[in-house]
C-alpha cells in the first residue's frame, strides 16, 4: 500500500466518521482477518469515541460463534470464509457491543484468507466483508492479491468503502 492509499483510506475513515456523527449513529466492528485494523484506522479520526462502539477481533473460528453469534453448524459444515458468515458477524457485533440494551446501529465485519495458505477450501485473496444494520445484513465478496498485509489493508479499505456508500445510499 503506498503513502496515497493509506491517504485514500484515512479520508474514506473520516468521511465514515462525520456521516455517523451528523446522523447519530454507531457502529461495531467484528474482525477476522484484519486483525483489528479496521477499528484502529476508525479510531484513528479525532472524534471517532462518539460513534465506534468498539471491536470484536474474532481470529479464531470458534469465537465467532461464542462471541458473534455466528451459527455453529454454519461454520462446521462452510468453514469461516464464507458470505453469510460476515453477515452473521456483522448482525451479531451490533449485539455483542450494546450499550445498555441497545445495538450499535450499525455493525460491519471482515472475513477472509491472508494467506500464505488457502482457508476452508478458499484461495488466498478471497475475503467477505458485511454491513448489518436494524433491517437486515449483507456480505460483498472481494478477491485481492498481494501478500498478508496488502490483502488485510485493502479489505479494510473496500469494507470502510462500502460502508461509507451504504450510508450515502440512504442519506
Amino acid at each position: 500500500m503506498t503513502p496515497d492509499d493509506r491517504a485514500d483510506v484515512a479520508a474514506v475513515a473520516r468521511d465514515l466518521v462525520a456521516r455517523l456523527t451528523d446522523a447519530g449513529e454507531t457502529v461495531a466492528v467484528a474482525e477476522s482477518l484484519t486483525g483489528g485494523l479496521v477499528v484502529s484506522t476508525l479510531v484513528a479520526v479525532p472524534g471517532a469515541s462518539a460513534v465506534v462502539r468498539g471491536g470484536v477481533v474474532a481470529y479464531a473460528t470458534p469465537v465467532k460463534h461464542t462471541v458473534l453469534g455466528v451459527s455453529e453448524a454454519l461454520l462446521a459444515s462452510n468453514g469461516a470464509v464464507d458470505p453469510e458468515v460476515a453477515r452473521q458477524m456483522a448482525a451479531g457485533v451490533r449485539r455483542a457491543l450494546a450499550v445498555d440494551g441497545d445495538p450499535a446501529t450499525w455493525g460491519i465485519s471482515t472475513t477472509g484468507v491472508a494467506g500464505p495458505d488457502p482457508q476452508d477450501g478458499q484461495p488466498v485473496g478471497t475475503v467477505f466483508v458485511g454491513i448489518a444494520d436494524a433491517d437486515g445484513a449483507v456480505s460483498f465478496e472481494l478477491h485481492l492479491d498481494g501478500d498478508r498485509d496488502a490483502i488485510r489493508r485493502a479489505t479494510v479499505s473496500e469494507l470502510l468503502a462500502r460502508m461509507s456508500s451504504t450510508i450515502r445510499g440512504r442519506e
